[in-house]
């Protein structure tokens, strides 16, 4: 009688065993197997979100099938506290096992965001406050001329006080760059004053070829102790960098003393009136080995450069003409427009 009870037993551990080991091979083969996705998702964990949390979201998208297993993997291999908050692209067809690894591994979805070069601190503080995938606030807006104009990668959630820092150490390396490559002949003495310099070239003109050039212009009016005219300065006295002007500049305001009024003062103003790029610091670092001393817009988006103030009042008339003409045309095209838009009255019968 006992030996048929043990017989017994040992079946039906036998038949335990089996069955605990079908159960096992099941679960990993559905742990490992092609997910229920037909198409990529894209999935935020959110900060502090715990396991259960996660799993139930992911069925709800249709990525999961058995949150159970998921779970119990996931403690199992020791990944369920090892989620990180981020933004996630899912692959289609995602096993629950690439799932969790690249839970763990971070957001993979990259965003970008993009400052110009010219740019104040004020601009750029305000586009990352309306960016709303960020989070913290920022306090201060930073000094002008700090931030490295260029395209920040980050992650949603990341926050905006992280961007700046970014910001503000590239354009440190940049002008360190800059200033222990520079023309030892430049009339500036500090780093400083090379990035208002710089900040100058990078809001007069946009054309790459002629950042070296406009630099030499300032670079020689400085060494000449002329005062630098330049129209950018006076405008940002006024604005503070907050907003554009949105017209020309009164003649009163040219006139008007103020700490960026170069019309005014003497040398360059007290701080940068822009955030430059690289290009226009390295112009300003080393500016062409040339005397121009006046440059004026030509009417192709470049400008007319002159030695002497003889030849620039003959390049100032040449754009006022261009100018003149260029009213006219749009004159005319208006009319023009507006007298076809008048359809004459059908003939009487």
């Amino acid at each position: 009688m006992m030996r048929h009870v043990a017989a017994n037993a040992l079946t039906f551990l036998i038949l335990g065993l089996v069955l605990l080991f079908g159960v096992a091979t099941w679960v990993q083969s559905q742990y490992r197997a092609e997910g229920p996705l037909t198409e990529p998702l894209l999935f935020e964990v959110a900060r502090g979100e715990r396991l259960n949390s996660v799993a139930d979201r992911l069925v709800e998208k249709g990525a999961l099938e058995h949150p159970a297993i998921f779970r119990v993997a996931a403690r199992y291999t020791d990944q369920d506290a090892g989620l990180r908050f981020g933004e996630y692209e899912i692959p289609a067809h995602a096993s629950m096992e690439e799932i969790l690894a690249l839970l763990n591994a971070g957001g993979n979805v990259i965003r970008q965001i993009i400052v110009p070069e010219g740019w104040t601190s004020f601009q750029v503080v305000e586009m990352l406050r309306a960016r709303e995938e960020l989070s913290g606030e920022i306090t201060e807006i930073p000094a002008e001329g700090s931030l490295a104009p260029a395209g920040y990668d980050y992650q949603r959630g990341a926050t905006r006080q992280s961007i700046l820092d970014r910001m503000a150490e590239r354009q440190q390396e940049i002008l360190a760059e800059a200033w222990v490559t520079r023309d030892p002949t430049l009339p500036i003495s500090t780093p400083e004053e090379l990035l208002v310099l710089a900040s100058i070239v990078e809001k007069e003109t946009g054309v790459p070829e002629e950042r070296s050039r406009v630099a030499s212009v300032f670079a020689n009016r400085l060494e000449r102790g002329m005062r630098l005219q330049t129209d950018p300065t006076v405008i940002y006295g006024i604005t503070k960098g907050q907003s554009s002007l949105g017209r020309g500049l009164r003649a009163s305001e040219l006139a008007q003393r103020t700490d960026y009024n170069t019309y005014v003062i003497e040398g360059l103003p007290p701080t940068p009136i822009a955030n430059p790029g690289r290009e226009a610091i390295m112009a300003a670092a080393n500016p062409d080995d040339d005397d121009y001393l006046f440059f004026v817009a030509d009417g192709t988006g470049g400008h007319a450069f002159a030695e002497t103030l003889s030849e620039h009042n003959a390049n100032v008339a040449n754009w006022r003409r261009l100018e003149a003409q260029r009213a006219k045309e749009a004159r005319d095209a208006a009319a023009a427009a507006e007298s076809e838009a008048v359809e004459p009255e059908p003939a009487a019968e």
